[in-house]
């Protein structure tokens, strides 16, 4: 088939002689890919990695499975060829892919890794998205959406309504992601959010903190193109740069309730880290939702302490996050014109590198989401 390999660091090449998945397994789901949107963690892998896939010679410990593999695990499709045992989908189904890859993952591939392994603490716990193994199809695991054709298990299958485009239809994976860290801040209907970052995550975030029927949301963010996007999607938007004390602008917002009930940190340095914490109310919830280079930063437990305020992490998703997200779309809380403002662009597998990954990494505040089309952009 055709698509993107992935080699290591800065090595990402296009082949029309990839080995096709198949159907190995009774619930194995062959899925046709029609888009699939370039991660910020897809750009890590190309520019820093490996991380997430196998490095050297290794192998990914839920596979087996080596480099070179394709990546891309923001997709959406519709389904070629079902396993004898699947029930929930049938050919010509149109569907979303939960990507993740943990323990329970590894029966699928009986030949190519011990099947006595077990679970680890976070599996066992129910906690499958924090597994001590995790990856992605498309991000270690097995081949993903930057080729033609994905080969994966039946309860990793989420159904799209009809009415729902192809290409929109790529963005429910990141979104799942966002609606994830909402819901580890105990989110409630009305309540205030405050996003730190307006790239793709921190937009699918508002989104997400709509689809929850959020009160006040405001966006933060220097760049005035980004606070453009943000504005579109309905929010209100602040330029911490405008201010001495931005903190104080922030909490001045809510009087009432002297801070804001949430914030989600999408951009991941030390300023926004202690922002998150100090612009929050009494009792609120710091969530971290961006991927932090492995450096430490500074810290003062009291900032939590005095007002009972809490900081967690929120790791990718879970399926019923993919679930609630096609719910919230379904009921127009995210509506379908405010995901069409996150598409920037559409490329052909050909042009992918120079179209997609270097555009995105070189004009990074004018480009939010790229759509990687493997089987071409009519699809």
């Amino acid at each position: 088939m055709k698509g993107l390999l992935y080699y290591g660091k800065e090595q990402l090449r296009y082949s029309e002689d990839i080995e096709e998945p198949q159907i190995k397994n009774g619930n194995d789901v062959k899925v046709k890919v029609a888009y699939c949107g370039i991660c910020g963690t897809d750009l890590h892998e190309y520019l820093d990695g490996p991380i997430f896939f196998p490095e050297g010679n290794s192998c990914s410990a839920i596979s087996g499975k080596k480099l070179p593999l394709c990546p891309g695990h923001e997709f959406s499709g519709i389904v070629s060829e079902v396993g004898s045992d699947v029930t929930r989908v049938k050919p010509g189904d149109r569907v979303v892919v939960e990507a993740t890859s943990h323990c329970s993952d590894r029966y699928r591939y009986p030949n190519d890794i011990s099947q006595d392994l077990g679970l680890c603490a976070a599996c066992n716990a129910g906690k499958p998205n924090c597994c001590k193994f995790l990856s992605f199809v498309g991000l270690g695991t097995d081949h993903g959406a930057f080729g033609q054709y994905v080969v994966y298990g039946e309860d990793h299958m989420l159904k799209i309504p009809d009415y729902l485009p192809l290409d929109l239809a790529a963005l429910v994976e990141p979104l799942s992601v966002a609606w994830h860290a909402v819901r580890c801040a105990d989110f409630k209907p009305g309540q205030s959010a405050v996003v730190l970052g307006g790239g793709p995550i921190g937009l699918c975030t508002i989104l997400a903190l709509k689809g929850h029927q959020a009160g006040k949301i405001v966006c933060s963010e220097p760049a005035a193109i980004r606070r453009d996007f943000a504005k579109k999607l309905g929010v209100e938007v602040f330029n911490p740069n405008d201010y001495e004390d931005p903190i104080y602008e922030l909490k001045n917002m809510l009087p009432e309730t002297e801070g804001f009930t949430a914030s989600f940190d999408c951009s991941g340095i030390q300023k926004t880290f202690d922002t998150s914490i100090d612009v929050l109310g009494p009792g609120g919830t710091a969530v971290n939702v961006a991927i932090w280079p492995n450096k430490p930063v500074q810290y003062v437990p009291m900032c939590l302490t005095y007002q009972e305020k809490r900081a967690t992490g929120s790791m990718c998703y879970v399926t019923q996050d993919f679930a609630d997200v096609i719910k919230a779309i379904e009921a127009k809380l995210i509506t379908m014109e405010e995901m069409k403002l996150l598409i920037t662009g559409k490329v052909d597998a050909r042009d992918a590198i120079e179209g997609g990954f270097m555009q995105l990494i070189n004009h990074k505040e004018t480009s939010v989401k790229i759509l990687i089309a493997p089987n071409g952009l009519e699809m």
